[in-house]
């Protein structure tokens, strides 16, 4: 028997069949690219119409697909907080369709002039907003994130070439389905929004490198080893945070009620999503506050982590270690510590934190105005938890990821982040002399 032919890339090297795929999958997208950053703003919308509607009428395919997944992920022994993060169910499915319509609300950011201003020598010069192109996005775990991804980067006029985590893969592929029939009912391409259909990591590596010039920026939503990987091998650029070590301080003019609300929302609400608080932090003139915030934790099921101060308060409290205020947990585990007001709780931030999210719970609006200010993270909050580190909570309809760096993006990476700009100039004949 003949052994099957392998195809030959545009360098002369044998190819694998994945290789030959990637290669196509990116070629296809760089197509789809030019016809989306053409494509008006009603044509986009009535894709994400037909998109969310068909996710409503394959619910039930979605939700079988994910049952298969669940299963499997349980079988390897998969924790609570990785199989939250893989769940679907109708509430989800819901919530996903719901923030497509909300994204085909948002204004289509493709064309809007940033700034105008005529030249002594009568050029006229705009400075326009237009699509990055060619997004990739490698991400684990969360199933929505296909829908996410895929409807962002369409509104702002890019393909998106989608590689999801082994363990969603029959979700992700059901969900990408109804996103494929949406644009087919548009008129867009198809390749607009592409799932790699392979579990094979080296797909991964094949984005990382760019697939020939396709890429032109690379988002990793995942795990630390995943975001890791993409930062230290990708060649293109990547929009990330490593970690979401997010903290919690309440002040010494906070109030308790307050304090405890937003405490037990920002780490228990959902322990496995990057903006889940990993640290609290209580000024020292709150101590009245400590006790029962702590026992307030222990009885929702969080493990505590904490200093000798907090050790004191309460014998359930395990002994935190130097590791443990640097931990993006993302389970029912806190580390908790007593510092010496904002100034204290700013420096242990700087130190430990990784410039995600971070929250003040305090009455005093000049503590709270110094936190703002000098706490130098992507998000920062007063008198709020920091589970409203998500893209569909600032009125993005949903996030692609969110970005730590200081680069293009920073916090939740939006349509209007999904955008380059380019400048157009208008004249009468001028030349240069």
């Amino acid at each position: 028997m003949n052994a099957p032919l392998k195809a030959v890339g545009s360098q002369g090297k044998v190819e694998s069949k994945l290789e030959a795929t990637m290669r196509d999958i990116g070629r296809a997208a760089r197509e789809a690219a030019r016809a989306l950053a053409l494509a008006p703003a009603a044509q986009k919308n009535r894709a994400l119409a037909a998109m969310a509607k068909a996710i409503h009428g394959s619910a039930a395919a979605i939700l079988a697909a994910n049952r298969e997944d669940l299963a499997e992920a349980k079988s390897a022994g998969a924790t609570a907080a990785f199989l939250d993060r893989l769940t679907l169910d109708a509430a989800r499915i819901e919530a996903m369709a719901d923030g497509l319509d909300v994204i085909r609300k948002l204004k289509d950011p493709v064309g809007t002039v940033l700034a105008s201003w005529r030249r002594p020598n009568g050029m006229r010069i705009e400075r326009v907003r237009v699509p990055l192109g060619v997004v990739g996005v490698i991400y684990e775990s969360r199933p929505n994130v296909t829908a996410d991804a895929g409807a962002l980067c369409l509104k702002a006029g890019n393909a998106a070439i989608l590689r999801g985590g082994s363990d969603g893969f029959r979700s992700a592929g059901a969900i990408h389905a109804a996103l494929t029939a949406g644009l087919v009912e548009a008129g867009l391409p198809a390749a607009a929004i592409s799932l790699v259909p392979s579990r094979d990591r080296a797909a991964v590596g094949m984005m990382l490198a760019g697939l020939d010039g396709a890429l032109d920026v690379i988002v990793p939503r995942g795990g630390k080893n995943l975001v890791a990987r993409v930062q230290m091998e990708a060649r293109v650029p990547v929009f990330a945070h490593l970690e979401g070590v997010c903290h919690v301080y309440v002040d010494g003019k906070a109030k308790l009620p307050m304090a405890k609300s937003i405490v037990l929302n920002a780490k228990m609400r959902r322990t496995g999503v990057c903006g889940a608080a990993e640290t609290l932090l209580v000024d020292r003139a709150a101590a009245k506050m400590l006790k029962p915030l702590i026992a307030m934790l222990i009885e929702a099921g969080c493990e505590i982590r904490g200093d000798a101060a907090v050790r004191a308060v309460d014998s359930r409290v395990k002994p935190a270690s130097e590791v443990d205020w640097s931990t993006e947990y993302l389970d029912a585990i806190i580390t908790a510590g007593v510092v010496d007001g904002v100034d204290a709780a700013i420096t242990h931030i700087e130190r430990y934190g990784s410039h995600h999210t971070d929250a003040i719970v305090t009455e005093d609006k000049t503590a709270a105005e110094k936190f703002l200010r000098e706490v130098d993270s992507a998000i920062v909050l007063h008198n709020a938890s920091t589970q409203f580190a998500d893209g569909g909570e600032f009125g993005f309809g949903a996030e692609i990821g969110i970005a730590t760096g200081r680069l293009h993006a920073r916090g939740p990476v939006g349509v209007e982040q999904l955008t380059s700009f380019k400048y157009r100039i208008r004249g009468s004949g001028q030349t240069r002399p």
